[in-house]
């Protein structure tokens, strides 16, 4: 049976358009408001930016047959038990009957520092999916088959994630895929590599400028780390 994808194209535009247009507005009223926050932070401050696109992801859920899911979106419904910590606060759960059938998490990450702020986002996706099994495994979420685990990252298309970057390991070599690599390139490494090990059942990367507020435009590295790979599993 084909799945109805609800014209999901249209959507991530829309939604790729409020990210942008959501840091722009709340990044103005901080500036009037005469206090704003140190760099980048002024943009992320008020809410949730990526909102758009877990609506999209809850309309494919009732498109395909689930309507009668309890698609959680609220902050006090949001939380699951963990093993190596008491619980931890996910974006996206679909509850069935008292069956966990999906878990998702959103990422974004924006200029000018990509560094620091990639090593994070790689420890703190690779932590959570462990975190998660580990209580799967332990009977955390009852005697059912495994869920849906998702994790997508919308990052900035710009000079700064999209130039060779050099690394330094005086001891040992580094893998070779990473040699030279941009931070979006190692974005889809990341992806690929959450998929391969099966932290994640599927990982997506989508890039877009800044000039994407008017326009919405994205784009994808690989087949395996797009949107529609994302949504169709």
């Amino acid at each position: 049976m084909s799945i109805d994808l609800g014209n999901y194209e249209v959507k991530a535009r829309k939604a790729i358009q409020l990210f942008w247009g959501n840091r722009e507005a709340a990044r103005q009223k901080q500036i009037e408001s005469g206090n704003p926050d140190q760099g980048e932070r002024a943009g992320v401050t008020t809410g949730k930016n990526m909102d758009a696109f877990l609506t999209i992801m809850a309309d494919i859920v009732t498109l395909n047959g689930l309507g009668s899911a309890n698609i959680c979106l609220k902050k006090r419904v949001l939380t699951l038990p963990g093993y190596f910590r008491p619980t931890k606060l996910w974006d996206l759960l679909i509850i069935n009957h008292g069956r966990l059938i999906a878990a998702i998490e959103l990422k974004s990450q924006v200029g000018p520092s990509f560094g620091n702020n990639f090593n994070n986002r790689t420890e703190e996706a690779i932590g959570t999916a462990v975190d998660l099994w580990t209580a799967y495994r332990e009977g955390a979420f009852g005697e059912n088959p495994p869920p849906f685990v998702g994790w997508l990252i919308l990052l900035e298309d710009c000079d700064e994630s999209r130039s060779p970057v050099r690394d330094s390991a005086p001891h040992f070599t580094v893998f070779q895929e990473f040699n030279g690599a941009s931070y979006a390139d190692r974005y889809n490494i990341l992806c690929r590599k959450l998929i391969h090990e099966q932290l994640y059942t599927t990982a997506t990367l989508l890039i877009s400028p800044r000039s994407a507020i008017s326009t919405g435009d994205y784009s994808h590295l690989s087949e395996m780390t797009n949107l529609k790979t994302f949504i169709k599993i």
